[in-house]
């Protein structure tokens, strides 16, 4: 019989682990960055997302920049990066969408803590046993 290439719960676990903190530190970076207005490419700062890939299991793959939304424009004359008009090009951060990614991406991590802990319980409730 060969060996499984089926990933352990505890495998799971960490990886989402991982995943969920990636995730939780990348929001932050957002909901910080949500007034930028310039970056050292001139541009507002442009909002990032953690894309996963799951071909060798569950891991981080990259850390991408959101191109779908564009950046939003308000009227703040007096401003150092207002146009003639007065408009200044703002971040594409949207703060409750940031914050409610951040609540998912907290229970999640929460989640695959409390199933490693689980996970540990049964192990020591089995070793106890075999005493």
């Amino acid at each position: 019989m060969g060996v499984s290439n089926v990933a352990s719960p505890v495998d799971i676990a960490i990886s989402g682990l991982r995943i969920e903190a990636m995730r939780m530190k990348v929001i932050a970076e957002n909901i910080a960055n949500a007034r930028t207005s310039r970056t050292q490419t001139g541009e507002p700062y442009r909002r990032k997302q953690v894309v996963m890939d799951t071909r060798d299991g569950m891991d981080v793959g990259k850390i991408v920049e959101d191109m779908a939304s564009q950046f939003k424009s308000v009227h703040l004359p007096g401003h150092p990066d207002a146009g003639s008009d007065g408009m200044v090009r703002m971040p594409n951060v949207d703060l409750p969408v940031e914050l409610m990614d951040m609540v998912v991406a907290s229970r999640a991590y929460q989640a695959n803590a409390a199933m490693l802990k689980r996970y540990q319980d049964m192990v020591n409730a089995s070793l106890e046993l075999l005493r």
